[in-house]
């Protein structure tokens, strides 16, 4: 198509950077309390993190044998979106589940 008068050329060099370093994972972290029912933790760890039933069952009996376990290993404004999401849901049920964010090693 010929140009106009008017019209101009735009040409954009895109050069690609290969020094950015992929965002740092955190790992989400369920600690167990005596109230939250193994019920409710099955139900969060399959709705939010996407867990199926046998995968959020056993992640539960660790964290009740263990006391803790890593639930999911996320860039860290997802891992920590999510575990707001949780603490909000265990809040409006009446549980304690506390939830905690490290990086990963």
């Amino acid at each position: 198509m010929p140009k106009s008068k008017n019209q101009s050329t735009t040409i954009n060099q895109i050069q690609p950077r290969d020094d950015i370093e992929p965002p740092k994972l955190f790992k989400v972290i369920y600690l167990n309390d005596n109230v939250t029912t193994m019920d409710f933790v099955i139900q969060t760890l399959m709705d939010i993190f996407g867990h199926d039933f046998n995968s959020s069952m056993l992640l539960t009996e660790k964290i009740d044998k263990d006391g803790s376990a890593v639930v999911a290993v996320l860039p860290f404004e997802l891992a920590e979106h999510k575990g707001v999401e949780v603490t909000v849901q265990a809040r409006a049920n009446g549980f304690p589940l506390q939830i905690k964010i490290e990086p990963e090693d």
